[in-house]
């Protein structure tokens, strides 16, 4: 004995091909957006401002700004720790945005290592 749906229900060929065509309409999105994203750069300062530290959506570094009143040849350990907090928060905040811009075009649908 076989099993009716009804109509409707389901999921029939054109249902599937709509779920598809929204999948590469999603996927050509998301694209476009990295690529943006991947273009964007970000100004980040730290230590109330004595390191600045301008990075890319590619999370590379582009520069860094050290003003002089924060090097000390006796201390240089403060000065490797505020490079360091400026860098992990430059690396933070493109990840936040990626994530952020990425969900506006997914939804709340999670994709681990999509981007």
């Amino acid at each position: 004995m076989k099993a009716r749906i009804p109509n409707g229900m389901g999921g029939g060929p054109s249902n599937l091909n709509a779920m598809i065509k929204q999948a590469q309409k999603m996927q050509e999105d998301m694209a476009q957006k990295q690529a943006e994203l991947d273009e964007r750069e970000y100004d980040i300062s730290a230590g109330g401002g004595v390191v600045g530290v301008k990075i890319n959506g590619k999370r590379e570094i582009l520069s860094i700004d050290i003003k002089p009143e924060i090097v000390d040849p006796d201390d240089i350990e403060t000065l490797s720790d505020i490079l360091v907090a400026a860098i992990n928060e430059a690396i933070k905040r493109v990840n936040d945005t990626n994530e952020r811009e990425m969900q506006a075009i997914t939804g709340q649908m999670s994709m681990p290592g999509m981007f």
